[in-house]
């Protein structure tokens, strides 16, 4: 039976998946919350845990942070945000502010609210991890994605505000900034590119979870690249 558990948001998508197989492997219990509803678990031992709810509304957000830390003998030590969107379009001038808000609702709002009401859980059952996924954009756009980039900054910015203020609590705060991850939606919309330089869901899924682990307990604060070769 597990001892510990993980709320995996995103955990549907390609690397949602990987994700919660490294942790159902390393012996966590895992809930992937989604806004539809997904088959449940294979079978008891998976320790997955599924629900719907969507995660930009307060209120389903608090149900799926209590079903993750509902569990007495396998307490919430982990978040792992994974929700998130992307968008491109012209420069800054052409770009309409809406579609800045919508990438900050994509990528910002659901891990501010997902973390925000996990963190008196994490900090009540003696501290614990959460890991952010923003990325390389954040730290170095390109052209016509101005406003994925700086939800994607925005994202970092917050991870950091966490890993500061929690310190003392023993809740640790990281993120991990990816490239491009080879995924059939992305290998779809670039066709031409050489996808043997993006990186893998697999690849990424790891350094996830040793950033929500015991084992990366002296790290915090820290982004981390998962660029691959690209």
């Amino acid at each position: 039976m597990a001892d510990r558990s993980v709320l995996v948001t995103g955990g549907t998508g390609a690397l949602g998946e990987a994700v919660t197989a490294a942790f159902v492997a390393a012996g966590w219990r895992v809930v992937v919350p989604s806004r539809e509803r997904q088959p449940g678990a294979t079978s008891p031992a998976d320790d997955v845990v599924r629900l719907t709810a969507d995660l930009a509304d307060p209120a389903e957000t608090r149900h799926a942070v209590e079903a993750a830390a509902g569990d007495a003998g396998a307490p919430l030590r982990a978040v792992v945000n994974l929700v998130g969107g992307f968008a491109a379009g012209g420069r800054v001038h052409e770009t309409p502010v809406a579609e800045l808000e919508r990438m900050l609702t994509l990528n910002l709002r659901p891990t501010w609210l997902v973390t925000g009401t996990a963190l008196p859980h994490l900090v009540a059952a003696g501290g614990g991890a959460v890991v952010c996924v923003s990325s390389r954009a954040a730290v170095a756009p390109f052209a016509g994605a101005a406003a994925y980039a700086t939800a994607k900054a925005a994202v970092l910015a917050f991870a950091n505000a966490v890993a500061l203020e929690y310190r003392m609590d023993g809740v640790r705060c990281n993120t991990v900034l990816p490239s491009v991850i080879d995924t059939p939606a992305n290998r779809g919309g670039q066709p031409d590119a050489d996808h043997s330089r993006w990186v893998a869901p697999a690849e990424i899924a790891p350094v996830v979870r040793f950033l929500a682990s015991p084992e990366s307990a002296p790290t915090s604060g820290a982004s981390i690249p998962v660029y691959g070769r690209a």
